[in-house]
């Protein structure tokens, strides 16, 4: 990976405060074209490993085609690696230690904790944009649905053999069509919504589950891949690693199949990645789909396109599987941006290196819209849509909490640094340094030593600008900048 030159940013469009009692937008002196619409694609599990990114071995052509249409971002980043706390932050454009929601438990929904933040919905519904959510949007379905003028959740048919039912199985290749399975499903009610959005302004979430787990998807898409392709990577931790900055991954320990205590061995881990990359060829065959749609209505014109995943994922490394750490694997995410053919300044077929996150799809896709941006946590990015050889930012955070330490991290987009703290004192109790220049599995922590001192003070620098010492604590209620 190349090291970024970091220089001055571009300015940005000066984005309009509003409150949350009455959001209306003067659209008049924003836009003269026809009005935009949104369509977003916001996945699961999802790591970077699409044939787009470079990926040797994954199918996944109709993202790779809306990657050619677009602007492919290299450097993004989720705020938090947990689908509740992510999730809304994506949909409040608030990082978590604003909102302080860091659980998927009931007391991290939205709406208890802030009851006047403004979601992304809430902002475009009204202004008189149909917003629609189908398929897994907010981890609670509750979530927002006073925002939604459609709101679609759909209950999967996990298995397709009596037996893994019984068993609760951790995967399935089922001879069955796409419909069968939930992600099929939501590709189907997605098409028959957008053939009644044809005449009217829409933001549209298409939440698709896979590559979560189970890793249930019809058997076509196994025969993708040869399970002999994949290899297992390396069980090691990295040297000093902190000891809360791993998990005992009990979200796959819920399955049957799956050892309740020990590493996986060889065997059963290259089934796992077979069946994580045929659930990723799935999933992406129903992006297909819904693209087809869209084309077929002639609505491409006037959609901007969002492809995004709420957080990344593990597959085996450290000897560790699924999310819920600070680490570059669970904390980068796969993001594509393809603005509407109308846009005069349409980029297609690029890639852009900047350090983007999470929180920065609300103020671009409102920016696009022509809608007024609350004062929230995110940068619009269509800036570099339309320049993707431009910087954006310094740095790009998130967090994860253990009880009563909380790991707050950062990356320039080559190293990331840790600070794990007290959750209420703020005092730090331990630190890590890695190397992410290149690759994204960590090798070692070399926080202590004196060989990376200044690359470690710059880091501690600017994690510090977002999380300082002298903060309030992590779980102590906090204003919300949207009152």
């Amino acid at each position: 990976m190349a090291k970024f030159n970091y220089i001055a940013a571009l300015s940005m469009l000066v984005l309009t405060a509003c409150s949350s009692s009455k959001v209306k937008a003067d659209l008049s002196a924003t836009q003269t074209k026809e009005p935009v619409n949104v369509l977003v694609f916001l996945v699961d599990d999802l790591r970077s490993d699409l044939g787009v990114y470079g990926h040797k071995h994954v199918k996944s052509p109709s993202i790779d085609k809306l990657a050619a249409e677009g602007v492919k971002f290299s450097n993004a980043y989720a705020q938090q690696a947990i689908c509740g706390p992510s999730r809304v932050s994506i949909m409040t454009g608030l990082r978590p230690e604003t909102t302080g929601l860091y659980t998927i438990r009931r007391d991290g929904r939205l709406r208890p904790n802030q009851p006047d933040v403004v979601s992304m919905p809430q902002l475009f519904k009204e202004n008189g944009y149909k917003t629609i959510s189908i398929g897994k949007v907010y981890h609670s379905v509750t979530d927002d649905q006073e925002n939604w003028s459609t709101h679609i959740k759909k209950l999967d048919n996990f298995y397709a053999n009596a037996e893994n039912a019984k068993t609760r199985f951790a995967y399935e290749a089922g001879d069955v069509d796409d419909k069968f399975y939930k992600d099929g499903k939501v590709a189907a009610d997605a098409i028959n919504t957008l053939k009644q959005l044809k005449d009217d302004k829409f933001l549209m979430f298409v939440g698709f589950s896979k590559p979560h787990l189970p890793f249930n998807v019809p058997k076509k898409y196994w025969d993708l891949y040869d399970r002999e392709q994949f290899s297992v990577p390396s069980r090691d931790k990295p040297d000093n690693m902190y000891r809360l900055a791993l998990t005992k991954w009990g979200e796959l320990r819920m399955y049957g199949g799956i050892p309740q205590k020990g590493d996986v061995d060889d065997e059963l881990t290259k089934t796992l990645i077979h069946a994580y990359y045929a659930s990723v060829s799935y999933m992406d065959a129903q992006v297909g789909r819904v693209m087809d749609a869209v084309d077929e209505m002639g609505l491409r014109d006037n959609t901007m396109i969002v492809f995004m995943s709420d957080h990344g994922y593990k597959l085996g490394e450290y000897g560790a599987w699924n999310k819920h750490t600070n680490m570059e694997l669970d904390t980068k995410v796969p993001l594509i941006i393809s603005r509407e053919l109308s846009h005069d300044n349409r980029q297609t077929g690029k890639t852009s290196e900047a350090l983007v996150e999470n929180i920065d799809i609300f103020p671009s896709v409102t920016q696009a819209a022509g809608l007024p941006t609350p004062n929230i946590d995110g940068k619009s990015l269509l800036t570099v849509t339309d320049h993707p050889e431009m910087p954006f930012k310094k740095a790009a955070y998130s967090l994860f909490n253990r009880g009563k330490i909380m790991g707050v991290t950062v990356t320039d987009g080559l190293w990331r640094y840790t600070e794990w703290r007290d959750a209420k004192t703020q005092e730090i109790k331990n630190t890590e340094l890695y190397n992410h220049t290149t690759s994204n599995v960590a090798t070692a922590n070399v926080a202590d030593d004196k060989q990376y001192a200044e690359i470690k003070e710059r880091l501690k620098a600017l994690l510090h600008e977002k999380f300082p010492q002298d903060a309030p604590s992590f779980y102590e209620k906090r204003h919300v900048i949207n009152n």
